[in-house]
């Protein structure tokens, strides 16, 4: 048996078992494995959807363009239907978003603009205002407004609502889903009460978004926006996808319990999922002692780990946000791990005979220079070196005219694997502010020391 093409393969994705990161909870765990999905993700369902129907009603016409604001995964699924049905994809997105989703869409010939996360949804910089400007200006152009479009309900209606059903024999007593645009929730939480009202359906926020707060009590209150780091569910507007009625709670999860689970998500179970499905467990384990051993829980597993490799499997990237705080070297103990001292500067006036002076009495090799008390650059031995042979005139001029650029700087919580690695023969130390905003210089011999410590 072989498929047509490859959008023929989307859906059917498998339920697995957790075992070891849901031990401590009573019931028995299934997570809807959606990875599986050609665009790696649950949103292949959806946008598959919402082109057909669109297709069948004449919105989006042949050799048309699709256009809408994603933060990846929509736009993943609309890319890959739009190559095997011959339309063009222009996609906005947020800066929030990893690199990693952008870079996916880009490979299928998509064109991506990132707009800046941090503003109103009127804003006309927001992702939303600018896919919709675009549809007004695009020549043939349809913008599926994934949030708005019913469609998108319609999709886990009709596919994942019953696969859960037919999958768990009609025994599921719980779903478990992140809530972004609230298509999964909405449509597969309604088709599973149609078939029993007495399946609970709870949908998993985040800190900075109005779901909760909405649903408890009515009121949208702006006071609860604000940015977050947890890609894919939560929204400061109310998309028409999200049906309260449907939900019967909302769970909020944190930025660090989110990305934190995420990972032992991999590392217990095996299983390379995205930032969402961390939401959704950590979600399960805040809701555990409302569970009994007869309850059978389905939580989805909305997307692939791959798309967050910068991010929530980035171990610099946790700890520069205070997320790990494991044993492991970072530029924060190596400083504790040697004396106090001033970092030696020099101001980029001075000559070069008196820098060449300043690093032969103080026996060091390399010195940042400054202007008004900023670190503009850096001299060492071989830029002196280089440019005195050169032109032996020099040693009268200023340092300003053989500086080169300053060493870099990085976050008092980089690990010493990454500091290693930008610390090379043009950058010999690199610069840290410490806890108390003092500007710190970490040397390749600072890191020996502390290693050997």
């Amino acid at each position: 048996m072989w498929y047509n093409n490859i959008l023929e393969t989307i859906g059917n994705t498998p339920l697995v078992k957790l075992n070891a990161i849901t031990k401590d909870v009573k019931a028995t765990v299934l997570a809807k494995i959606e990875t599986t999905n050609p665009g790696n993700s649950i949103k292949d369902r959806m946008a598959v959807k919402m082109i057909e129907d669109a297709e069948r009603d004449g919105r989006l016409k042949p050799g048309g363009t699709i256009i809408e604001g994603t933060s990846g995964n929509t736009g993943m699924g609309l890319a890959i239907a739009a190559v095997i049905k011959g339309y063009k994809c222009i996609f906005t997105t947020t800066d929030k978003q990893s690199k990693e989703k952008v870079d996916a869409l880009r490979a299928f010939g998509a064109e991506v603009i990132v707009c800046p996360t941090n503003v109103e949804p009127e804003d006309p910089r927001s992702y939303y205002s600018v896919s919709t400007r675009l549809e007004r200006e695009v020549p043939n152009s349809w913008k599926p407004n994934q949030y708005d479009n019913l469609s998108n309900t319609r999709a886990h209606y009709e596919q994942t609502g019953p696969e859960i059903w037919e999958q768990t024999g009609g025994k599921i007593t719980h779903l478990v889903v992140g809530v972004g645009t609230g298509g999964t929730i909405s449509g597969a939480g309604k088709y599973l009460k149609e078939k029993n009202p007495n399946i609970k359906v709870w949908g998993i926020d985040t800190y900075g978004s109005v779901f909760k707060k909405y649903k408890e009590t009515g009121e949208f209150d702006k006071n609860e926006i604000y940015p977050y780091i947890t890609e894919g569910i939560g929204e400061d507007f109310l998309p028409k996808n999200v049906d309260f009625d449907v939900i019967d709670r909302f769970e909020k999860v944190t930025d660090k319990d989110a990305a934190l689970m995420t990972r032992e998500i991999a590392r217990k179970e095996g299983i390379f999922a995205g930032n969402s499905a961390g939401s959704a467990v950590a979600g399960l384990l805040q809701l555990k002692n409302e569970l009994r051993e007869e309850d059978l829980v389905v939580i989805i597993f909305h997307d692939h780990g791959s798309r967050y490799m910068a991010k929530m499997y980035n171990e610099d990237w946790l700890r520069e946000r205070g997320f790990l705080t494991d044993e492991k070297l970072t530029a924060k103990s190596i400083l504790n791990r040697r004396e106090r001292q001033d970092i030696i500067t020099i101001d980029c006036e001075k000559s070069v005979l008196e820098a060449i002076n300043t690093i032969k009495s103080l026996n060091i090799s390399q010195i940042p220079v400054t202007q008004q008390g900023m670190i503009i650059g850096k001299l060492t031995e071989s830029d002196i070196l280089n440019s005195v042979l050169e032109n032996p005139g020099l040693k009268s001029g200023s340092v300003k005219e053989i500086m080169t650029a300053s060493f870099p700087f990085i976050d008092i919580n980089t690990s010493v694997d990454k500091i290693s690695s930008i610390i090379n023969k043009d950058n010999m130390a690199v610069l840290v502010e410490d806890e108390e905003g003092k500007i710190e210089i970490i040397t390749q011999y600072d890191i020996i020391n502390a290693i050997s410590a």
